[in-house]
C-alpha cells in the first residue's frame, strides 16, 4: 500500500516572514531618519535663505575689522542655529548664531532682530573664535 503522503504547502507568510519583518522594520526607520533629516534641512535652508541672514553676512565680509582677522571671503562654517519668527510677513523676531570662516581663522556672527515692517537689529557681532574678540557691525 502506497503512503498516503499529502503535501501541506506553507502560507506565503510563513515562507517568508524572516526577512520580511526585518526588512520592514529598516525600511520604517529609514523612512523615519529621513523624515527628521527633511525637516532639519528644511529649516536649516529658511534661515540661510533669510534677508536677516543675508544682511548679516554682507555686513561680515564688507567689515574692515573682521575681513583682517579672518580674511577674504568669508562664508559659512557649518550649520546656522537659533530661530526666526515672522507673522504676516511684517512682523517677527530674530536670534541667529552663525558659524563663520575666512582663510585666517573661525568666528561666530551673533544676530538679533525683531521686525515691524522691516528688520531692525539690535545686534550683529562677530566673536572671533580664538582671542574672543567682539566685532559690533552695527557701529558706524
Amino acid at each position: 500500500m502506497e503512503d498516503d503522503y499529502v503535501e501541506v504547502r506553507k502560507s506565503w507568510w510563513e515562507r517568508n516572514w524572516k526577512w520580511f519583518v526585518p526588512t520592514g522594520c529598516v525600511s520604517l526607520l529609514l523612512i523615519f531618519v529621513l523624515f527628521i533629516a527633511s525637516i532639519f534641512f528644511g529649516v536649516t535652508a529658511m534661515m540661510t535663505n533669510s534677508d536677516v541672514y543675508k544682511e548679516a553676512m554682507i555686513k561680515a565680509n564688507l567689515n574692515k575689522v573682521v575681513t583682517e582677522k579672518l580674511g577674504s571671503p568669508i562664508e559659512d562654517d557649518g550649520m546656522t542655529s537659533g530661530s526666526i519668527n515672522t507673522t504676516n510677513g511684517d512682523r517677527g523676531s530674530c536670534n541667529l548664531q552663525i558659524p563663520i570662516k575666512g582663510p585666517k581663522g573661525q568666528a561666530t556672527l551673533f544676530v538679533v532682530a525683531e521686525k515691524k515692517g522691516t528688520w531692525q537689529y539690535s545686534e550683529m557681532t562677530v566673536v572671533i573664535k580664538t582671542t574672543k574678540e567682539e566685532i559690533d557691525l552695527l557701529k558706524k
